[in-house]
This record gives C-alpha cells, structure tokens and sequence, in this order.
C-alpha cells in the first residue's frame, strides 16, 4: 500500500521553511506512527505552523505589557492547539523570554489553586537567571494570599474561590508591609526586565465548569502585573459555554479578560491528506501480513468514508495507531479497503459501528431466493446504521455502497459482484469475513475457505493434493470442496486429471449429515467442483483425453460411472462435453465393468443402486440382461441406497419435518417383482437387528404402506 500511495498521491516532503526554523539541537522527530502527544520542536512539524508560530512569538513581543496582558490560543478540541504553543515557546525561548507553564489539572478547589499558582510560578523562577529575588518575592506574595479575608474590595471575591485563612491578619498587615508591599515588590521587580515573562495555561477547556471559572477568577486577579503575559489555552464553544452565568453570557465575560484573540488555523485539507497518508503507511508497514489492497477502491472510500471523519493530526493519530493494531491482529484475513473504512466508523462513529455489529445478516445477506421479497426487518436494520451516523448520514451510506454491496439494494443502490468472489477477495461483504473482522474467531466458513485457498495451490499436484485432503478432518471436507467453486474462472487445463482424481476419490469419505431444505448433497457438491474443472479444457478432443487418462485413477465404478455421465448425454446429468460416440463408448465400457464386478465388491459401492437401475435401464439391445445377484450382502446395500430423507415445512413455521422412505419402485423395477425383492430381503435378514430403522422400514413397504407422495 505504501508504495501505491506514494505513486497516487505523491510523496511527503518538508518545506524548506519548516527546516530552516529548526533548532541547533532539536529534538528527534517522531514518525508518523505516534501516540496523541503535542509536538515539541519544529523538527517534529509535519503540517507547517511552524512558520505561523514564530510570527505569533514575534507578535507577543511587540505588545505593551506594562499593565500585564491576556492572549488567547483558541481551536477546537484536536487542533493542535498545544502543539502551536510549544512552537511558540521554542522561538520565544530562543530571544532569552522566560515561559512558565501552570497546569491547572494539578490541583483541584480554589484554595489549592491559589496557592499552587504562586508556588509553582516560584519554583519556575528560581531556576531562572537573574530572576531569584523576583521567585522570592512571588513566594511570599504567595503564602501572603492564604489569608484574604480582609483584602479591600477583593477579599469576596478571593473569599468566593474557597480561599482558607492560613496566616493571622495582622501579622501580614505589619510584616513586610503586607499584602500591598509584597505585590508593589513583585511589580518593581517585574518593571525592570528587558523582555515580559509569559505564563502558559493549557488544557482549560478540558476542566470542569467550576474549574474553569476559578482559573478566570485567578488570571482576573493576577492579569495586572507588569510585564506578564498569559497565553490561556482553551476551546472557546466549551469555556463560553462555562462561564455563562444567570443574565451573563460567558462571551462577555472572556472579552473583559482576554485582549487578544489567536484563532488558529484549520490545517489545510492536502496538509491534512498527506499526513493522512504517511500515518497510514507507518501503520501498516511493519505488518507481516497486510492482507490484498485494492487500489481501485481506495479513492472513493477514502474520500467519501474516511476523510470526513478525519478533521485534524489528532484523528490522524489516532486513527493510525488503530489501524496499526487491527492489521495485525487479522493478519491478511480481511481486505485492506475494507479494514481501513471500518476502523475510521469504529473509532469515529461508535454507534454506527455497534449496529453494525448487531447487522451482520442485514448487511451482508443476499437477494432472496426464487424471487421473493426481502424481510423488512433488513432494510430496517440497515436504516437504523444510517440514522446511528447523525450528520454524517451520507458517511453512512457511502459505508454500505463502498463496503456492504449486497446491502445496498435496501437504500436504493445497486450491487456488482457474488457472495463467492467477496469471499475469495477477503471482503467483509461477505458474513463469514466480517464476522472475523468484529471476533477475530474464523468461522466454519471462513476456516473452510483458507483451506480451500491452500488446496487450489495443489490442484496440479495429485499425490499432494491428496494427502492435503486427507489430513483434514473428514467433516470438514465437503465444506473444502464447496469453496474451490470461487476459483472457478482460475482453473487451468493442468490441473484437471489431478484435480478430478482426487476429488472423486475422496468423496466416499465424506461423512454423511443432516441438510436443510435447500441444501445441495456431497455428491452435487463435489459434482459442481468436478463439472467447473472440466469446463477448463478447450475442446472435446482435449476434454476425451483428460477423462480417458481420469478413468484409471478413481477406485470405485460409481466414481467412473458419475464421471462419465457427466461428461456425456445422459439424462438429466450429462453436459455433453464430449463427442455422442466418444459417450457412448465410455459408458458402454463401464456397463461391462459392472456385468464383471463381484457382487460382493458391488456391495461396497456408494451408489451400487444407481448404478445397477441405469445399468437396466440404458443396456443396449446386443448386451446381456441385467440379473441382480441373490448376495445378502448386496441386497442390504442396495436397501440402504434406497432409503432418503424427504424435509417439509409448513408455510407458517421454519422448523423442518424430516422422514424416511425408499426408492421402493426402483428396487422392484431392478428385482423384476415385489415378490423377488421379498424373497432377497427374507434371505439377508441375519445381517441386520430386526429393530433397525431400515428394517422397520422396508418391513412396512413390504406391509403395503406407501407414502402419501412418491419422488421415487
């Protein structure tokens, strides 16, 4: 990804003037994989303030600060409004101008913070040179202040904050010569720098509103030594919002204050863009396993999920360090696109992505069936994300035609694209991926999927193939299989003698299990996988050859027999991939097989009863006639081949009723009369408990009893 968006967007460089005002020592920049921490120096300036801070530096030393003053650094949360100051502070710092910092979360109620203020102010100064006796003197001004009750025309409002008598009275009006002499002290002193000292107060808008009127109290209070400059830090909306009082806006109150008002700057949105990028590069290059990228993609959901959701270096950082994290733990399970859209809504949009927790089927679930209508339940769910985004409603829409294309039909959109290609291309378009991406737990279908990625590599490869098949639990296997189809438009004309070999061959071993109404058996399953191989041969010609050379490798007739169907005419089955006579020669060879198999290997086959019933049924007029053998053993197979189960479900509820039955009239169609069959089953009946199930159920067509509806 990396090198793509340095290829699309263009790479980062550093203005000449964000080099030129480095230090001579500055400090080492950091990349653009950080915590949210302000910057310190120019080196660390990625969206060029610096520039805008040293004219601000400049400016404070051009103000009349005689009677003190009050500047304002005011930006939105995010803004990189600390991160300005601390530009600031090294051009000021560079002119020998003192900057003290008071941090206001330090200390909590009026008294403290009265106290402190002063304390800590001293201590800043004491390591100053030149400036001891002003600490001093600002040290005890300090304890001084712990008593104010008696303060003319200022004791109720010092009173108010919460101040505590801590000194007698009239000790501190004859020591000294008291509050006003300690001060007058400070002012003289104060009065002969060359250069003001500024006191920086950050973070005030992230105080509680009590906290934030007693920090506007103590600047009123103190604003009027000389040569002091305050930079109060804040969010105007939030401390307006404060300061606002019964018939008093806060606004008002702040303009009594505060003199000078610094609005800084929105970062420029290619600034803004850049660093986007290089933060996301940072992110994602350390990561073993990054996963695809679809550079298609990527512009219209950047632009249209990402971007606005991203309005300073903040939530870039923060962003960053999420997707950092989220990379590499699904470790290439999830598609790039899709991983990056997703963590922007996550740490954004936190209610849109709970529902989308909540919506997986909604959002991820495909066109109903035989032309029915969607539930809707869906297209409420999906409403409901778009309503959970507030203002960034179309952030939320551009989510579900971007990310969630089958949901896309329930706001009006259309949807290019399979359920099996978003799987392949590892899209949370597909359920089982983004369940993965929200448990970090692969599902069946997911964990199936990854092993069939694995087998596609080996389709060429038969030996291998093989045993890559056998090692995996045989109750997993058909789900393997069912995934190749994704490969599809993939397959190569290599690949189909080994490939259809194995698949064929393994087939016996899958276990049976019980399906739902609509669900495909192993045989259609593995069927589907075999047909879309073949299909990957050119011509009739190269189609012949490939099964001539399959025939010999598949170890059971109903293996060979199903092949050949499938590649012939046979009703129903056949695809006709081959010439009529190449047909009709294969399936002639396999009918002699049968006539010469054993019965007792007859018995062992999976489909012993298909084979034998087409057999029958297809026997040309110069071959011999079927006789079924009188085997026990090959009786009870073919009674076992003939039991099914038939599912129904009643229009008003989605539980299936399951039952059994037999192809009754294909078993005495073989035997030749009932009374045959009959006979064959009383002669195998010491093979098996007269309680079985099976036996049950032959023992009641042999009764008479036939199911309401045949499909025999």
């Amino acid at each position: 990804m990396s090198e793509w968006l340095q290829r699309f967007w263009g790479k980062i460089t550093r203005s000449g003037a964000e080099q030129a005002a480095r230090e001579a020592a500055p400090p080492t920049p950091r990349g653009a994989l950080s915590g949210d921490v302000p910057i310190v120096g120019a080196g660390d300036d990625l969206v060029g303030r610096d520039e805008l801070a040293q004219r601000f530096a400049s400016r404070l030393l051009k103000l009349d600060a005689k009677d003190g003053f009050v500047v304002a650094v005011l930006g939105p949360w995010g803004s990189g409004k600390t991160s300005f100051v601390n530009l600031a502070r090294q051009h000021l710092r560079a002119t020998n101008v003192p900057v003290l910092d008071f941090n206001p979360w330090m200390f909590s109620g009026a008294e403290q913070l009265m106290t402190a203020f002063f304390s800590e102010m001293a201590a800043q100064l004491k390591v100053k040179t030149n400036l001891e006796s002003l600490a001093a003197n600002v040290e005890s001004y300090g304890e001084a202040l712990s008593d104010l009750d008696w303060i003319p025309g200022v004791g109720k409002l010092l009173k108010g904050l919460g101040v505590a008598a801590k000194w007698r009275s009239k000790k501190l009006r004859k020591e000294d010569g008291g509050l006003d002499g300690r001060r007058r002290r400070i002012d003289n002193e104060l009065g002969k720098l060359e250069q003001p000292i500024v006191v920086v107060l950050d973070d005030i808008d992230r105080l509680s509103k009590g906290e934030i009127r007693d920090i506007f109290r103590l600047v009123r209070l103190t604003a009027s030594f000389q040569n002091i400059i305050y930079i109060l830090v804040f969010d105007r909306e939030r401390v307006e919002n404060a300061l606002n009082e019964d018939g008093f806006k806060g606004r008002a109150y702040l303009e009594k204050i505060v003199q000078l008002v610094f609005d800084l700057p929105k970062i420029p949105d290619p600034v803004l863009q850049k660093q986007t990028f290089a933060a996301l590069d940072a992110a994602i290059a350390g990561a073993e396993n990054r996963g695809s990228f679809n550079e298609q993609r990527w512009p219209d959901v950047y632009v249209e999920v990402i971007r606005p959701l991203l309005r300073n270096m903040r939530d870039v950082r923060r962003y960053a360090m999420a997707v950092h994290g989220t990379i590499d733990d699904l470790e290439g399970q999830v598609e790039q696109v899709d991983v990056l859209a997703l963590e922007a809504i996550r740490l954004f949009l936190p209610d849109v992505f709970a529902l989308i927790a909540e919506s997986v089927g909604a959002l991820t679930s495909m066109s109903s069936d035989y032309g029915h209508r969607d539930s809707p339940t869906l297209q409420a769910r999906v409403q409901q994300v778009i309503v959970a985004a507030g203002t960034h409603k179309e952030v939320a829409e551009a989510l579900i035609r971007r990310i969630f294309l089958a949901a896309s039909r329930h706001i009006g959109g259309m949807h290019y694209g399979s359920s099996r290609e978003w799987l392949k291309e590892r899209r949370v378009a597909h359920g089982d991926v983004l369940r993965f991406y929200l448990e970090r737990l692969a599902g069946e279908g997911l964990i199936a999927f990854n092993a069939a990625e694995k087998a596609f590599g080996m389709l060429d490869q038969e030996e291998t193939l093989e045993r890559y098949f056998r090692s995996l639990r045989s109750e997993d296997l058909e789900n393997v299989i069912s995934s190749l189809e994704a490969y599809e438009d993939e397959f190569t004309a290599a690949q189909v003698v080994p490939a259809v070999s194995v698949l064929l061959n393994v087939a016996p071993d899958i276990p049976e299990r019980p399906r739902g109404f609509l669900e495909l058996d192993t045989g259609s399953i593995i069927g589907r996988v075999v047909y879309r191989l073949l299909k990957a041969v050119p011509s009739p010609r190269e189609a012949e050859d490939a099964v001539r050379q399959i025939l010999p490798r598949l170890r059971t007739l109903s293996a060979r027999m199903q092949l050949v169907w499938m590649v012939g005419y046979a009703d129903g089955v056949g695809h006709k991939m081959l010439s009529e006579q190449a047909a009709a020669d294969l399936e002639r060879i396999r009918r002699d097989e049968m006539r010469a198999t054993p019965p007792d290997v007859l018995a062992r086959e999976p489909e012993a009863l298909l084979l034998l019933h087409r057999l029958r049924r297809e026997a040309g007029e110069n071959e011999p006639a079927l006789v079924v053998d009188a085997n026990p053993e090959l009786t009870l197979a073919l009674l076992r081949n003939a039991r099914s189960e038939t599912k129904t479900q009643s229009a008003d509820s989605r539980a299936l009723r399951r039952s059994y039955r037999l192809a009754w009239n294909s078993l005495v169609d073989l035997y030749g009369s009932e009374q045959t069959l009959k006979e064959r089953v009383d002669q195998m009946r010491h093979l098996i408990a007269p309680t079985d199930d099976l036996m049950v159920l032959v023992d009641r067509y042999l009764g008479g009893w036939r199911p309401d509806r045949q499909d025999e």
